[in-house]
């Protein structure tokens, strides 16, 4: 990703929770069409196997091993997910620090780097301003992304509760509708597209991946866009400076 060319004032940046093996067929996707994506990672539930019921259906639900991890996400962003995926709204000071911190640690070192950033987990109300400050004040953590869309593509100044603007295939209509928005956008400030989602939720009906691809089609191979990981966006309008971590970008 080329940080030097101020002219780029649009970017465009995806983020995936959990670490499901539907990642990795996703990546092959993104790289394809020269796209850059954060996963953000559970580190205590890597391995694991799970089914999920949705829309009538059985959802394979099996997490990326461990010593995959560095492999897998190689070119992408791995970042923090909590430990074990709890509602961090309804724990103590002591253990959101540990569900957050310790999973940082434990990627950076399956990764080789350090990691930065988080998506909170779980859906509804799942973070606050307490449990922002925790973070921000307890943590090596430098950005968190919530569930919570916005219509604006402007730079948000609170880092640690980033909102992202659409829930990808999930909203596909008006994923689009923002695409083509972005694309026609002539931007002379900051701009940045944040599309978040779980790539499990392609496997929910037969034309969702053929869907993504659309947009990716709609979205890549711009001149005037930049396409990075959240951190590399974060750095490239240089909202991560003062950072107390570095990650190789």
């Amino acid at each position: 990703m080329d940080v030097t060319n101020r002219v780029q004032w649009k970017a465009v940046t995806f983020s995936y929770d959990d670490g499901v093996t539907q990642d990795i067929r996703l990546i092959e996707l993104l790289n394809q069409y020269g796209l850059k994506c954060t996963f953000n990672l559970n580190s205590e539930l890597l391995g694991k196997k799970g089914i999920l019921i949705r829309e009538n259906k059985r959802i394979a639900h099996y997490k990326i091993h461990p010593e995959d991890v560095k492999f897998i996400y190689d070119g992408h962003e791995v970042a923090a997910h909590t430990l074990t995926h709890p509602n961090l709204t309804g724990l103590d000071e002591a253990e959101i620090i540990r569900q957050v911190e310790q999973d940082r640690i434990n990627l950076s070192e399956l990764v080789g780097y350090e990691v930065v950033g988080m998506a909170y987990p779980c859906g509804g109300v799942n973070n606050n301003e307490r449990v922002a400050d925790i973070i921000r004040e307890n943590t090596h953590i430098r950005y968190c992304r919530t569930i919570t869309d916005t219509e604006s593509f402007d730079i948000q100044e609170n880092l640690y509760r980033l909102n992202p603007n659409v829930y990808h295939i999930m909203e596909f209509d008006r994923l689009m509708k923002m695409g083509e928005q972005f694309v026609e956008l002539s931007a002379d400030k900051p701009q940045i597209f944040y599309i978040w989602g779980h790539s499990y939720e392609m496997d929910y009906r037969p034309d969702y991946w053929n869907k993504l691809e659309e947009f990716f089609k709609l979205i890549s191979n711009r001149k005037d866009m930049v396409y990075g990981t959240n951190a590399e966006v974060l750095q490239h309008f240089h909202l991560l400076s003062g950072s107390r971590t570095s990650m190789e970008v």
